[in-house]
């Protein structure tokens, strides 16, 4: 295989029966609109992230997976299935899920040719899936852990398939990257060359692990194949996946391993807190809500639900981050929001904003992506430089400058999954359900919907996150009469969050207007039909050319954590639209850790550059001090930065 860089640098210049409470569907309730159909605009704020991901991040990703051998576990694999007298030996320091770096790569790869087609990515791509599927063993098992040397395969590996599952092996975590991945690939190309590898490996796992004699009755140590087989479910229509994936879950807590760390403290259905490793949990918990919202199972609903409720009231940073302690990486108890040693990790943020994306897509309400929005703008784009090639695994909210981004990690699982979730980002903006049209995120963008079926065109024009004003177009409509549906963020209605863990101190009302066809006319006072799901709704007969326009007002405010959060106890913070803003020691001659605002503190807005990034910076208008979005710091040298600052009374 020809190095990367070589390669692509002109291109880049239970078997659970249904149960009686269960109806299955083909679908979620809501439809998201795929990345297929949503098309952002090169320059803007979120074309500019794609770009990094397509020039510097996906590059690198690949070029670290030759450097550090991804390939050439697969390559040994394929030499022992060709000749088993050849063994290799597992080299020390490596992981058994090291063999997802590739398939998370790919799939960052796949949604950025949407945006960006490209014969060469493309190509090598195509020459990458050629290694991995090399190593596939003829009944579909790909475990290159294992492969490479059956008698003495890694140490987490467990001495046969599946024996070390619950400990370690992370088999059916590496089957959930692949599936998530190749469906991601397959979308993308169209081709079914990684789709057919993973349905071989899935469908070997629908055969070994499950419930009934002869079968292995594990579960994941390492929680994603649920929500991946019901993406396959999704992709195939092929309900043993969906009954799999609800075999995972329906079983935890009922295996060998019980512990909070992973979840398997109890059975799902009766939890209603956050616990344990915070990756491990929100990937169960977005499989959840897939099982929840593709069966209607009202255990799941409920269990599923309480779950949220906990982690919004009670362990939510205010950048959408979770997972508070670095012991076990875990969540903390209630209200245990350290802010310096806050672990935040990406991964963590990323799997936040699934499980919020699922929630909505069976609720339909709004606070689901207002706690998106938060996560998606804060702790989770804080995890990757703004030139692509910088990451963070903990994602603290202060910081003695002790902290720096690394170019890249052993455990690589933060820079992949940064590398796969940011040129996913167009899936996330719009969703139909019949004749509805969602509109939940706002950024400049062309699509392609079906409503009822029929051919609907939409394009956003906004400079948001720094300016509230967007201008939604009809381009097309074959559809006839449809609504259209805008989430009125919550940081527009006065809640931080969905709960009372955070609150706005400063009293300010963020005023906005949404205006169809300039009627702003006391006969269509839109902004007063804000529905309690928390979008506005309008339905016509639309026409090419027609607009709605939306207008929020973009001014500071201050917020306040219920005083039951010991670590930010007398202290504010400060956010403007969606993004939380922070203290760093570049734009301040005071030492951060002796500035103290009050609750009224007034701001003008300023324009900075920070790593070729312009950016919107607050200076107070009565003390020395400017605040810079939390994503964009540690760009400038390691140093003092806080987000939450002491209340000058």
């Amino acid at each position: 295989m020809k190095p990367l860089l070589t390669l692509i640098a002109a291109a880049f210049v239970l078997t659970a029966q249904a149960s009686k409470k269960q109806t299955v569907a083909h679908g979620y309730p809501i439809n998201p609109v795929p990345f297929t159909s949503v098309k952002v605009t090169p320059g803007t704020f979120w074309g500019q992230r794609l770009e990094a991901s397509r020039k510097t991040t996906i590059p690198l990703a690949f070029s670290k997976c030759e450097e550090t051998d991804r390939y050439t576990n697969f390559s040994n694999a394929a030499k022992h299935l060709a000749d088993p007298s050849k063994v290799f030996e597992i080299k020390k320091g490596t992981f058994p899920f090291d063999d997802t770096d590739p398939y998370k790569t790919i799939e960052g790869a796949s949604y950025i040719l949407q945006t960006y087609p490209d014969k060469a990515l493309a190509s090598y791509i195509d020459s990458v899936l050629n290694v991995i599927g090399s190593a596939q063993e003829p009944d579909g098992y790909l475990y290159t852990a294992r492969t490479q040397n059956p008698e003495h395969p890694h140490d987490w590996s467990g001495p046969t398939r599946w024996s070390g599952e619950e400990q370690g092996s992370h088999e059916l975590y590496n089957l959930g990257h692949m599936v998530e991945s190749a469906v991601a690939h397959y979308q993308a190309t169209g081709s079914r060359k990684f789709l057919n590898i993973a349905i071989r490996f899935a469908d070997l796992v629908c055969k070994e692990v499950g419930p009934d004699p002869g079968q292995a009755c594990v579960v994941p140590g390492h929680q994603i194949a649920e929500m991946a087989l019901a993406r396959l479910y999704l992709a195939t229509g092929d309900k043993k996946y969906l009954d799999e994936a609800k075999f995972l879950l329906d079983y935890r807590g009922k295996t060998k391993i019980k512990q909070e760390y992973s979840q398997s403290h109890k059975p799902v259905v009766e939890q209603d807190e956050a616990v344990g490793h915070a990756v491990r949990a929100a990937y169960m918990y977005a499989g959840m809500a897939d099982v929840a919202a593709l069966t209607g199972d009202q255990d799941y609903i409920k269990a599923i639900d309480a779950i949220w409720d906990n982690i919004v009231s009670k362990k939510l940073y205010i950048t959408g981050g979770i997972g508070a302690t670095s012991n076990g990486e875990a969540f903390g108890k209630n209200y245990e929001l350290p802010n310096m040693t806050a672990y935040c990790e990406t991964c963590a943020a990323i799997g936040n904003v699934y499980v919020n994306h699922r929630l909505f897509l069976l609720h339909g309400e709004s606070k689901y992506y207002d706690v998106l929005e938060r996560t998606l703008y804060n702790g989770l784009l804080s995890g990757v430089s703004l030139e692509g090639n910088g990451f963070y695994y903990p994602n603290p909210l202060e910081s003695a400058g002790q902290h720096q981004r690394q170019p890249w990690f052993g455990c690589a699982c933060c820079p992949s999954n940064i590398c796969r979730f940011i040129p996913s980002l167009p899936g996330y903006v719009y969703a139909v359900k019949d004749r509805d049209v969602y509109v939940n995120l706002f950024l400049s963008n062309k699509s392609e919907l079906k409503v009822a079926g029929k051919k609907v065109c939409l394009s956003q024009e906004t400079e948001y996150p720094w300016n509230g004003d967007i201008k939604l177009r009809i381009d097309e409509n074959k559809a006839g009469i449809f609504t259209l549906k805008i989430r009125i963020p919550g940081w527009v209605r006065g809640k931080a969050v969905p709960s009372d863990l955070y609150e706005y101190a400063d009293g300010k009302q963020i005023g906005y207007l949404v205006i169809s066809n300039g009627d702003i006319s006391p006969q269509s006072p839109l902004n007063s039909q804000l529905q309690d799901d928390g979008y506005i709704t309008i339905t016509r007969k639309w026409k090419k050319g027609e607009e709605v326009q939306i207008l929020f007002d973009m001014v500071p405010h201050i917020v306040r954590a219920n005083d039951k959060v010991e670590a930010d106890r007398g202290m504010l913070c400060v956010e403007q639209g969606p993004l939380v803003y922070c203290a760093e020691h570049p734009d301040n001659t005071k030492d951060i850790f002796d500035i103290r605002i009050k609750k009224d503190i007034r701001f003008r807005t300023g324009k900075t550059e920070i790593a070729g990034t312009p950016v919107t910076t607050l200076i107070a208008e009565d003390q020395p001090l400017t605040l810079i979005p939390y994503y964009a710091w540690c760009h400038r040298g390691s140093g003092k930065m806080r987000i939450w600052l002491p209340e000058e009374k």
